[in-house]
């Protein structure tokens, strides 16, 4: 470890993906001699791009495949520079350059820079609606073309094409997988596999066109269908191009550092310019550009040891094997797998089970291997054919079961057994064998997701999560099944409680902080997480109002500075307007701000307020001191706005003062945590102008009263409000509201949006406790203004209590010294 008086070395990272962002980790677990900076083109952290078709389908979000949350970099002293892209790197001043004129000195660099799809040079690629699939932006683009459109085609029948074919399939959409070769995956299977995977994959809905080039693209500006060389033509409004990757080299080569198909590096990652180094997809060591994962990481390893100053044996390439899930299936291969007379051909298929093994021979030598469905034996024929190995009638009876059709692979504690210590089991993040068998025993793990948590295995392509399952089975043995039984799924990999028992465990033993919960649970993580520490943090204030005082350290970035951070590392100012009503004294004040403090931009949003863009975080507060008006809370899980129509006061249609209980509404639930973001809206008749429809709460004034609306969604994932109720009097109106709130506040998980929270609970049930029994409605009623009495009135603590307004400034200020 670095002397920490010595002067920390300038690190400039370029690219924050998953191979620049691992060999940062690997960097600080050895040294802290670096001040660290990373830039990246897209608008996040540092993701699991491997994930990219659980977005798309939706069965997950884009935070769930977060790798590194803002407060990761945070903690490790990085500034992370997200949605910025450098153009230019003077390899002599040793400076980089952004596209926005920034600059940054550095001593060492790292380009990260990745790949970018091949687009097929074929007329009307550029057309609108033809993209590729490498980042969240095209999921983004996919899904909104899922909503408009019926037909897609996907050109590449590779990994990353057939899994947005699954994708685009689940969203609904008509989808042709088009694919120039007769075979699908022809460069990791045999024509065996890929027919029985094509079969798989027909019976979930992708349809394929074979043998197919793809000579034009059809349409205007908008693409309509593809043209091929046969002169056959395909119907689709989106086409997504997935026929392969190019290294991007583009930086490199603006820069004079030497590239071929890839950057230029040697065994250590140096690139041709004194003090540039380049790992992952972009590069080119030995005449290959690695596209797996495995090797990327690997590389990222050698190089994490040589800028700590740890001696590293040199980088000589990677002995690549494909161990990957597609839509559901389980395929590998590892060197040779296309048989040539000079092989012997050892092989089951077993279509009733949907098992295919064939092992070949060279000279009795196990050379390589194609799997598809049970891939159980995956690590340890990547061994043998590493090493060469000599077939004998014992290993070929552990393989094939003594010839039979079983494909069991032998005895699977026998096979773990058998593998050495240093073996790597998850090749994405480099655990070993050892790694996991000491954690397991050193730690008491005893599901998967603790040894994730602990070891990294099982974190990105979660291919070998058999393998660690079996591992912990031999480990624990036949405590294995009492450990497993029941299974639980706690809130995150830190713990095996479930909300519901942390919640009681807070209510029963008086539980009144983060740390005392971690303590008494036992977390396994004694730190916690950017998952359960805000989750805790808001648990123990909704369990007790009166006696818990706000862990501001549990939570994210954005709530602690009151603005909601952007791509380029500044920050969205939003104040509050109530029911989205200004004054000329406060449009002049925001104005003058704008003016002050160099806004970027000055934005009317969606929820009826003016967001000032691009603020830099040392003047935040004096921005919130000199605006003297209170956050519109754009950032937090609690009540954002309450959007409302100008109702009865003017507008000739409206049947209900629709402006004074949106103001009445905001001010009464402001600041009041929620498990999630909640918006509401109040309309003054049907017409419905302020969107009711898609709010979390929505009311819809009529000649008789109001209409409760709830649980609404206009993001991702849709929904149409569903009815509650219908109210006579204001007053009513104000308390259901409540009831509902705090009844979400009290059952909802913590990140759980209203709709996923109505859809898990039902609206029947929910109606019945807000509406139906009086008892429990008033109850909630009560509780949630025991939980409203505690918060400070947000316009006296920002602009009328001096002391709490320094207190809060300092506190920032602090945060602000320290970069946080």
């Amino acid at each position: 470890m670095a002397d920490p008086n010595l002067k920390r070395r300038k690190l400039v990272l370029i690219g924050n993906g998953m191979a620049g962002v691992n060999t940062l980790e690997q960097i600080l677990k050895l040294t802290n001699a670096y001040e660290i900076n990373v830039y990246g083109e897209e608008p996040y952290p540092n993701y699991n791009r491997i994930q990219l078709s659980y977005v798309l389908e939706g069965s997950k979000r884009i935070d769930d495949i977060i790798l590194n949350s803002r407060e990761w970099y945070e903690e490790n002293g990085i500034a992370l520079h997200t949605g910025t892209k450098v153009e230019r790197i003077d390899t002599e001043e040793k400076r980089i350059y952004t596209a926005t004129g920034e600059t940054t000195e550095y001593d060492v660099l790292i380009i990260a820079t990745g790949s970018k799809p091949f687009i097929l040079p074929v007329p009307g690629a550029n057309k609108k609606g033809v993209i590729g699939f490498r980042d969240i932006a095209d999921c983004e683009s996919m899904i909104d073309a899922s909503r408009r459109f019926k037909q897609a085609a996907v050109i590449g029948g590779g990994l990353l094409g057939l899994e947005a074919a699954k994708g685009l399939v689940q969203l609904g959409m008509e989808t042709t997988v088009v694919h120039l070769m007769g075979s699908l995956m022809e460069r990791q299977l045999d024509e065996v596999a890929a027919g029985m995977l094509k079969a798989e994959l027909e019976r979930q809905g992708i349809r394929f066109k074979m043998a197919a080039k793809t000579v034009e693209m059809l349409g205007d500006a908008d693409v309509s269908g593809i043209r091929f060389a046969d002169g056959s033509e395909l119907d689709a409004q989106l086409v997504v191009m997935s026929a392969g990757i190019v290294p991007n080299t583009e930086l490199a080569k603006a820069s004079g550092i030497a590239a071929g198909r890839g950057i230029l590096v040697d065994d250590f990652m140096q690139t041709s310019a004194p003090g540039v180094y380049a790992v992952g997809e972009c590069c080119e060591h030995r005449g290959v550009c690695y596209g797996l994962v495995a090797p990327l990481f690997e590389q990222g390893a050698v190089l994490a040891k040589r800028m700590a100053g740890v001696a590293a044996a040199p980088y000589e390439g990677s002995s690549v094997s494909t161990k990957l899930k597609i839509s559901g299936v389980d395929v590998f291969s590892a060197g040779e797998f296309i048989e040539g007379p000079e092989h012997q051909v050892l092989r089951i298929h077993d279509d009733w089970r949907g098992h295919y093994k064939k092992v070949l021979l060279r000279d009795k030598r196990i050379v390589g291997s194609v799997m598809y469905g049970d891939v159980s034996d995956a690590p340890r024929l990547t061994r043998l054919i590493r090493d060469g190995a000599i077939m004998t009638d014992e290993l070929y009876a552990e393989l094939f079961g003594g010839g039979t059709a079983c494909c069991s692979g032998g005895n699977k504690d026998s096979l773990v057994q058998a593998m050495a210590d240093d073996e790597i089991v998850c090749g994405c993040n480099g655990v070993t064998k050892g790694d996991i068998v000491r954690a397991i025993q050193a730690d008491g793990l005893a599901t998967v997701d603790q040894i994730k948590m602990k070891t990294g295995a099982t974190r990105s392509c979660g291919g070998c999560k058999p393998l660690v399952e079996q591992l912990l089975q031999f480990v624990l043995g036949d405590s294995y099944q009492d450990q497993q039984q029941p299974v639980k799924q706690g809130i995150c990999g830190c713990t095996s409680h479930n909300r519901d028992e942390i919640v009681a465990a807070i209510q029963k033993m008086h539980l009144t902080s983060v740390r005392e919960v971690m303590m008494v649970m036992e977390w396994q993580q004694p730190e916690g997480c950017s998952k359960c520490r805000p989750a805790l943090n808001y648990y123990l204030g909704m369990a007790w109002p009166a006696e818990y005082e706000d862990s501001r350290q549990s939570r994210f970035v954005n709530e602690r500075l009151h603005a909601n951070i952007q791509k380029d590392g500044t920050y969205s100012v939003i104040p509050r307007m109530y029911g989205g009503v200004t004054t000329p004294e406060q449009l002049r004040q925001i104005a003058n701000i704008a003016d002050k403090y160099d806004a970027k931009m000055v934005k009317v949003t969606g929820g009826q307020r003016i967001d000032l863009l691009g603020i830099e975080k040392e003047h935040l507060p004096a921005v919130w001191e000199e605006l003297g008006m209170p956050s519109g809370y754009g950032y937090a899980k609690a009540l954002r706005t309450v959007k409302t129509c100008v109702g009865s006061q003017f507008c000739r249609f409206g049947t209900q003062d629709t402006i004074t209980m949106g103001i009445n509404l905001e001010k009464k639930f402001e600041r009041l945590w929620m498990p999630a973001k909640f918006k509401m809206a109040v309309n003054g008749c049907p017409r419905n102008c302020a969107e009711s429809g898609t709010k979390d709460l929505g009311i819809v004034g009529n000649e008789g009263g109001w209409e409760v609306y709830v649980g609404g969604n206009g993001g991702i994932r849709m929904k149409e409000a569903e009815l509650l109720c219908k109210v006579k009097t204001d007053s009513e109106l104000e308390e259901i509201c409540g009831a509902f709130i705090q009844y979400y506040r009290e059952t909802g998980n913590y990140g759980e949006r209203t709709s996923d929270w109505l859809e898990r609970l039902g609206t029947d049930h929910v109606r019945a406790i807000v509406m139906d029994d009086l008892t429990q409605r008033q109850a909630l009623v009560r509780r949630v203004e025991d939980a409203l009495a505690e918060l400070q009135d947000p316009w006296q603590e920002v602009v009328e209590s001096e002391k709490l307004q320094r207190e809060y400034y300092q506190a920032v200020a602090v945060d602000v010294a320290k970069g946080q």
